[in-house]
């Protein structure tokens, strides 16, 4: 008889997910951040050319036109319409859905904390993020290494200068030559990240990448004095990237440019292309509090603080025996 009935975590495993949960849930009351929940199920999909969604149909009452609703790959467009609306600093914790992605540190179904600081920049709040990894995983070193400096030392190249043939034969030695022709200049040093920068940081230390290239600032301001780098960061810890945080960009027309760059790629590659999340960009008009934001996968964290090799030992149920 199978015995995928049960969960893939042990029971202790789980008991201590339940500690480390409300240690989380202590760590933002002591600082008078406030919990929120936002909708699982939303009306617009990120355009984010690094991100799939899930599509559920629905045919209800009030349903879209075609019957479309997502699974949110983040609650960071909800989260920022309450910044906009006056609520404060807030954090939650929910389900977040990816779709294409399952391996040791994947799951299609994972547990997310995201959190947003009204007053914080990127600095700010690396610091925040730092104290909250520390309380989970004691003892660390907290370090930082800039974008640029990552892959001079790592992989022997400058991302921001180096000239694409020399960065197609980088990219190559990690992959075949069809692949790296299809790659976009970003797609090729996310491989080279991927495959030889990041496993390199965090080892034995909680490690913050920041400065990346602006073409990689997502949702993120770009430095003003510096417009090729974006005031965004990634904390690594022994090579596994647990946070992704911003100085949040809260230009409206910027951020639908980039929107709609986000959908001549997805276009071009014949992709789904979300329609644009209009709410959140009448909400960046309205006035985004200047803040911070972050996005911690608590899986990897919890993860790691309790020694296992994969999510799976900390997850009741993945995809396989959901």
């Amino acid at each position: 008889m199978p015995d995928d009935w049960r969960p893939s975590a042990s029971v202790a495993a789980l008991r201590r997910r339940a500690e480390l949960l409300a240690l989380v849930r202590r760590f933002f009351d002591a600082r008078g951040v406030i919990e929120v929940e936002t909708p699982v199920l939303v009306r617009d999909a990120v355009t984010d050319i690094h991100l799939e969604s899930f599509a559920v149909h629905y045919e209800g009452p009030r349903a879209p036109v075609d019957g479309r609703l997502w699974l949110q790959t983040s609650p960071e467009y909800a989260m920022k319409r309450l910044l906009a609306a006056g609520s404060g600093p807030v954090f939650q914790i929910c389900r977040a859905f990816r779709a294409g992605e399952r391996g040791r540190l994947h799951n299609p179904e994972f547990t997310l904390l995201e959190w947003y600081r009204p007053g914080f920049d990127h600095r700010a709040m690396m610091d925040e993020v730092a104290a909250l990894a520390g309380a989970l995983l004691p003892g660390r070193a907290v370090g930082s290494i800039r974008y640029r400096d990552a892959f001079l030392r790592h992989a022997g190249i400058d991302p921001f200068v180096v000239a694409d043939g020399d960065l197609a034969a980088a990219a190559g030695r990690h992959t075949d030559a069809a692949t790296v022709a299809a790659l976009s200049r970003d797609g090729r040093l996310d491989l080279i990240m991927g495959s030889v920068v990041a496993p390199a940081l965090g080892r034995d230390s909680l490690c913050f990448l920041t400065d990346f290239p602006a073409s990689q600032a997502a949702l993120a301001r770009l430095e003003p004095d510096d417009p090729d780098v974006a005031r965004r960061f990634e904390l690594f810890v022994d090579g596994i990237e647990i946070a992704n945080g911003f100085h949040e960009l809260s230009d409206a027309q910027e951020q639908r440019r980039r929107f709609r760059s986000d959908r001549a790629v997805r276009q071009a590659r014949g992709e789904a292309v979300p329609e644009i999340d209009e709410r959140l960009l009448a909400a960046l008009a309205a006035g985004l509090p200047d803040c911070a934001g972050v996005a911690l996968g608590l899986d990897r964290l919890f993860m790691l603080a309790l020694g296992a090799a994969s999510i799976d030992e900390v997850m009741a149920f993945p995809a396989e025996r959901a």
